[in-house]
């Protein structure tokens, strides 16, 4: 499956992947989360690239480009803007806060307390700001990364279950192989080759639209379908297929994650270049989409059994179609 849309977004993505090296699976599911029309959460330790990924992805298209730095002291109108009063009119006028922005950096945003994480999640779910009485829209091409860094939690304030739910996906990234990392080294010293120094294209907004609209052209046969919705379902009622499972989920996935799961293995397999979707493409995705939405017991949090740990014995007892 060609088309001229899906070669400039094939094309962005190679060149996105020159420029962060070792983090192939960010990029691509980056740019999932952009045709989704979603938002991404990424949790990596400092130095992976995750503030230069989103930057490097709003060079690429002719978009504005905002970064938050997320700090205790941080109020709600520091991010959605507020109301000033002009003397000279006699009269309030709103002034848009950096939200106001097609792609937007909330770096390590589990610093700001609970009121500013809510004032931007709002934001997120809702595409438009309330100030004084008066909603102001979001551009359409609105797009959210979020960063966290797993290793310092003093001072920090955790996302509730029910406001991570608002991310399409929650993406953990790891460190750099050696190969990566001295391919690194040749970026940092300037000894890649010339045509890999800039975008050789830059997209426009509509391309992004427009190829929003091709991914819903992607067919999804009504067996693989059937995997997908008894995937989700499983979260849900893992007794069916394990009693012991069953003991270690509090909570599963809302019907949002049906929806983002369909949407991400969709888009998957467009990027691929099929015009269908198989169950390897809901398994390439599925745990970007469910480790959020997911909330193990306190007995399997004990003996360190995690959301993803949960997502992998799905997998396995699940049958696919």
């Amino acid at each position: 499956m060609t088309s001229e849309t899906r070669e400039k977004i094939i094309s962005l993505k190679k060149y996105m992947e020159t420029r962060i090296i070792g983090q192939e699976e960010l990029v691509k599911k980056l740019i999932i989360t952009l045709l989704a029309d979603g938002h991404a959460l990424v949790e990596g330790a400092p130095g992976l690239a995750k503030t230069k990924a989103i930057k490097t992805l709003s060079q690429c298209i002719a978009a504005q480009y905002n970064r938050i730095q997320f700090t205790p002291d941080l109020l709600p109108s520091d991010i959605t803007g507020s109301e000033i009063y002009l003397s000279s009119k006699s009269e309030f006028e709103f002034r848009p806060g950096p939200i106001f922005s097609n792609l937007v950096l909330a770096d390590e945003i589990n610093r700001a307390p609970a009121k500013v994480q809510s004032a931007l999640l709002e934001a997120m779910a809702e595409r438009q700001v309330s100030i004084g009485g008066k909603r102001y829209k979001l551009p359409e091409l609105f797009m959210v990364m979020a960063t966290q860094n797993p290793i310092e939690q003093e001072g920090t304030y955790n996302l509730p279950e029910a406001q991570l739910d608002r991310f399409l996906m929650y993406i953990k990234i790891g460190q750099p192989d050696a190969s990566a990392e001295r391919k690194i080294l040749k970026l940092v010293r300037g000894e890649l080759k010339a045509e890999d120094a800039a975008p050789q294209i830059k997209l426009q907004i509509d391309d992004v639209l427009s190829a929003r609209r091709e991914v819903l052209n992607v067919h999804m046969s009504e067996a693989v379908e059937e995997y997908l919705v008894q995937l989700i379902i499983a979260t849900r009622a893992p007794a069916r297929y394990d009693k012991k499972l069953s003991g270690q989920v509090l909570y599963g996935a809302s019907p949002r994650a049906t929806i983002a799961l369909d949407r991400a293995s969709k888009i998957n397999a467009w990027l691929d270049g099929r015009d269908f979707v198989t169950p390897e493409d809901i398994q390439s995705v599925v745990r970007d989409i469910l480790r959020h939405r997911i909330i193990p017991t306190f007995e399997a949090r004990a003996e360190g059994i995690t959301a993803d740990d949960i997502v992998s014995e799905l997998l396995r007892l699940v049958p696919l179609p």
